[in-house]
């Protein structure tokens, strides 16, 4: 099996979980894990470097990390606010 076959693979995966998991769907899940790969194969290796004015605060990621990417509509694990720490008891 190919990289590019495990990649469809695994967002087909992603895919059919974030729906729960339906029956019949396989088709459906394939074709848009197959287009999620074939986009994320030519996307640019690196992102391109914006200006310090437009410049979005960048999260670091440790070296030769996958990143994963996000069926659409779905909300990322990253986009939670952290929470607010407790105050001390009284």
């Amino acid at each position: 099996m190919s990289t590019d076959d495990r990649r469809v693979r695994e967002f087909a995966y992603q895919i059919w979980e974030s729906e729960g998991k339906p029956e019949g769907q396989e088709a459906r899940h394939w074709e848009m894990a197959r287009k999620l790969a074939e986009a994320e194969a030519l996307a640019p290796a690196k992102p391109v470097k914006a200006t310090k004015a437009k410049a979005a605060p960048a999260t670091k990621a440790k070296a030769g990390a996958a990143q994963v990417v996000t069926p659409p509509g779905e909300k990322s694990a990253t986009t939670k606010k952290p929470r607010a720490p407790r105050k001390p008891a009284s």
